[in-house]
């Protein structure tokens, strides 16, 4: 079965001087006949029966038709997207094909102009078949994780909103998730996809967010580069335990605790000595 706004595996079924068919399933069954791939988008090398993957939606006059090109995002997916016109039907919003998205009013929190950058989940009207985008962003993400995550688990994120505690994220499509300012390493911006972890699941299911899969490899990880800093700077380095922690966070992007965490590793190794105002490689350099 096809899927609109999905990449979807099709079988070339004709060839013909504007593009390809492809096999879009029996329409008493369904289906949709015969998809067309335009002349642009067809790949160098394809021959009828050839299996191709494609991204299905309608065009700008409500046909439906098949493309190689890939959308910024697709059904089911959330994204940041820039707004390149507002008419009575909604705001449109680029999104990497030649027709724009619509955001309908009715799928829109706030007055929207031209010109701005809004997240959006993506979803098909099932009266229309059409991809939609809303800002309605709660109408599809669950506040909770009931046995849908565990800690520890790797998980993508979209940084969705700033908050007092830290950054909301959109958390593999599906949930809201808080990262915690002191989990931060560097400003975040809007929009922007990370990888990151599941620290906990809080006893009312809501989740909080790492970008490091475990407090102990997160310390290792800033310990090779103390070590990487003090072979630089030839041996010595004035951070110690004692040193505040905007100066920590301003050389290594860490916080306080975490760097003396990892200056606390490398002195059980032996790696370092520790003074009164700084941190030195041992002598034979391990």
């Amino acid at each position: 079965m096809v899927e609109i706004g999905r990449i979807n595996r099709l079988r070339i079924v004709k060839e013909v001087d504007f593009g390809l068919y492809l096999d879009g399933g029996d329409p008493e069954q369904g289906g949709f006949g015969e998809i067309l791939l335009p002349a642009r988008f067809v790949p160098p090398a394809c021959c009828v029966n050839d299996e191709i993957a494609v991204f299905i939606y309608f065009d700008s006059e409500d046909r439906i038709i098949a493309t190689t090109a890939r959308p910024y995002a697709m059904v089911g997916e959330f994204v940041q997207l820039l707004v390149t016109s507002v008419s009575h039907y909604g705001a449109f919003l680029e999104w990497g094909l030649s027709k724009d998205l619509l955001l309908p009013f009715g799928e829109q929190i706030m007055p929207i102009q031209e010109g701005e950058s809004h997240i959006v989940c993506l979803f098909l009207d099932e009266k229309s078949q059409r991809i939609t985008a809303s800002a309605k962003l709660n109408d599809f993400l669950h506040d909770e994780s009931h046995g849908d995550f565990e800690v520890g688990d790797e998980v993508t994120l979209l940084t969705a909103a700033k908050t007092d505690l830290g950054h909301k994220m959109i958390v593999n499509n599906s949930h809201w998730g808080l990262l915690h300012r002191h989990e931060q390493v560097h400003e975040l911006n809007i929009g922007q996809h990370l990888t990151g972890y599941i620290k906990q699941i809080r006893d009312d299911g809501r989740i909080d967010l790492c970008l490091h899969r475990l407090p102990s490899e997160k310390s290792d990880e800033v310990a090779d580069t103390i070590m990487a800093a003090l072979e630089k700077a030839g041996g010595t380095l004035t951070l110690t335990d004692k040193s505040s922690p905007a100066a920590i966070k301003a050389t290594f992007g860490v916080s306080k605790a975490l760097y003396k965490k990892a200056v606390g590793s490398l002195y059980r190794k032996r790696k370092i000595r520790i003074d009164s105002n700084s941190i030195r490689l041992n002598s034979d350099g391990k």
